[in-house]
């Protein structure tokens, strides 16, 4: 069976990841910071849908430890999704150094690191898919996150300089741009219910976009046109908006 890996496997959305693609009897890795914490989602899918599982201790912001990580699977992984990411705190990192780089390198300087060594993987081999989960929030600076979005921006254009060069050696990566998203990272947020997306809405989507080959999808499919409304906006009336 076809293995996936699952980058940041402790959040909501990464469950609901996981269990998609179980579902579909891929085998799967599991990586997160704190392995004992996803041992019981290991068994479940074990149990649950007849796969393999196994499960790897992984931290984003420890950029040198990302090539023996990956170098230390036993199987290497034919889909990667990167679903690891840090919401923080916009007015405590406008001030705080230390909460302003968790933000960036959890969101940017993590994935790329990582990604990069999965990209030269496949790239050797022509074959392989990535995923990275980005975020609408990306697409325009906006004053009440603009730590977390301009991080998910260049996340953003990162995919898509990976996807034009590893075009050209077979290998498939997806850009996934959710909206909303009903998380625990999101928990304290105020989130208006017809524009908000289930974890389990953003996993479906990305094993169509995968199958598919899609290049990009948004998680409510709306988000594109709302976004493209948004970045519509003259910068001299934008920038006077409180969003």
């Amino acid at each position: 069976m076809p293995t996936v890996l699952i980058l940041g496997a402790g959040s909501d959305m990464a469950v609901a990841i996981a269990r998609e693609f179980a579902g579909n009897k891929y085998d799967i890795q599991l990586a997160a910071r704190n392995v004992a914490s996803i041992a019981p989602l290991e068994q479940d899918l074990r149990i649950r849908y007849q796969v393999q599982t196994s499960s790897y201790a992984f931290d984003a912001t420890d950029f040198n430890s990302h090539t023996a990580f990956y170098n230390s699977l036993p199987v290497k992984p034919d889909i990667t999704i990167a679903v690891f990411g840090y919401l923080g705190s916009q007015e405590k990192g406008q001030s705080d150094w230390t909460e302003a780089a968790r933000i960036l390198h959890t969101n940017y300087t993590g994935a790329v690191s990582i990604l990069n060594i999965v990209a030269e993987d496949y790239a050797s081999h022509g074959t392989g898919t990535i995923v990275g989960i980005s975020s609408v929030a990306g697409e325009r600076g906006r004053q009440s996150n603009y730590l977390y979005g301009s991080a998910k921006a260049g996340f953003t254009a990162y995919l898509s300089g990976l996807r034009n060069r590893l075009f050209h050696k077979g290998v498939h990566v997806l850009s996934v741009q959710p909206g909303f998203v009903y998380t625990r990272m999101t928990e304290n947020l105020k989130l208006p219910p017809i524009l908000t997306a289930q974890p389990q809405d953003v996993a479906k989507d990305i094993y169509k976009g995968v199958k598919a080959k899609k290049n990009t999808i948004y998680t409510k499919w709306f988000w594109r046109y709302i976004m493209l409304i948004i970045k519509s906006i003259p910068e001299f009336m934008f920038k006077k908006l409180k969003l």
